[in-house]
């Protein structure tokens, strides 16, 4: 029987937001500098935007509709993530064996976050319809 879940961080979608953010954050130490304030920084802040906004709907579970928004924001994240390791990769900064990788890891948060979206009386409070 799986552990009961008392916090976002429980979640394994969630631990598996801040493995790949943090991936992210590391192999984006390495691309130029004149890149600090447009790919290094977008890159790094979706990232981190999909666990904020997890850990967010965790704590809306009470409003249904607040709680599929967040997720679904979550979700917009995660894809712009993948947008930007696309661009670093046709930038030559991110190796593809690496970049399929973490694009491989977003498309699994995806798969979770969609389910979520698509099945979320699992997981709000009872009578959470408002």
């Amino acid at each position: 029987m799986p552990a009961k879940i008392t916090s976002h961080t429980d979640l394994d979608v969630y631990r598996r937001t801040i493995e790949a953010g943090m991936s992210l954050f590391e192999v984006s130490k390495g691309f130029p500098r004149e890149e600090m304030y447009s790919l290094t920084d977008q890159i790094r802040r979706s990232s981190r935007s999909v666990s904020a906004n997890l850990a967010e709907a965790w704590r809306k579970r009470r409003y249904r509709a607040a709680f599929v928004s967040k997720l679904s924001d979550a979700e917009a994240e995660a894809a712009e993530t993948q947008v930007w390791i696309e661009y670093a990769v046709k930038c030559g900064y991110l190796d593809r064996d690496r970049a399929a990788e973490l694009y491989q890891a977003y498309d699994l948060i995806l798969r979770t976050l969609v389910g979520m979206i698509s099945h979320p009386d699992s997981w709000v409070f009872p009578d959470s319809h408002k």
